[in-house]
């Protein structure tokens, strides 16, 4: 195993949650967003959701009406991208893959309009109310709102559980330095594992 993979602080207790980041159409399908590693990941992450949906939360990340209406660097950063917002996106292209949405309810959903989750209370509030002191996270990107889940995770004192196979980038060479980065930077807080290693120290 290579080295800083692994659950290094064992197994994972009745405490743990599943926060899953945007798996959700815009990102699968053939959109100027496109992620091709998401279909790869999509049965680890199925099969961790599927293991505890009541303790599962899904980010799903919900594009601006459209640029006109952001401000600051937001705004530069929808014009880059005309086809991503919510007057031009077909109906339903921010929804969940259908293979999770079915597990929404038991699992919970959460909105966000940008990176991080943490920047409205609902996540968090979640997460407090199931007792969390542990989250596993999958999804994409590992280098944009993986990140930015993971570091707010960080802050907020959590035991963070990254799926090794559980987690994608449409972008090979910074998601391999990202996860150099959170084994190398983060040893005390951040662990990679892989999925059937999760599932087997989370009961």
């Amino acid at each position: 195993m290579k080295r800083g993979v692994g659950l290094r602080f064992g197994d994972l207790g009745e405490r743990t949650a599943h926060v899953c980041v945007d798996v959700q159409r815009l990102f699968h399908e053939k959109t100027d967003w496109h992620t091709p590693w998401l279909g790869r990941i999509l049965p680890q992450v199925e099969r961790i959701t599927a293991a505890h949906p009541g303790r599962t939360a899904f980010t799903r990340f919900v594009p601006a009406a459209r640029a006109e209406v952001c401000s600051g660097t937001w705004r530069r950063y929808y014009e880059r991208w005309p086809n991503m917002t919510l007057d031009r996106l077909a109906p339903g292209m921010i929804d969940l893959l259908p293979s999770l949405a079915a597990l929404a309810p038991p699992a919970r959903v959460f909105d966000k309009a940008t990176y991080s989750p943490w920047l409205e209370p609902d996540l968090q509030a979640h997460l407090r109310d199931l007792g969390t002191d542990t989250v596993v996270i999958t999804g994409g990107e590992t280098d944009v709102c993986v990140l930015a889940t993971v570091l707010g995770a960080v802050d907020r004192g959590y035991r963070v559980v990254i799926a090794a196979d559980g987690v994608c980038s449409s972008a090979d060479e910074t998601h391999d330095a990202m996860v150099t980065l959170y084994c190398s930077r983060f040893g005390e807080q951040i662990e990679i594992a892989p999925t059937d290693a999760i599932l087997r120290a989370w009961p």
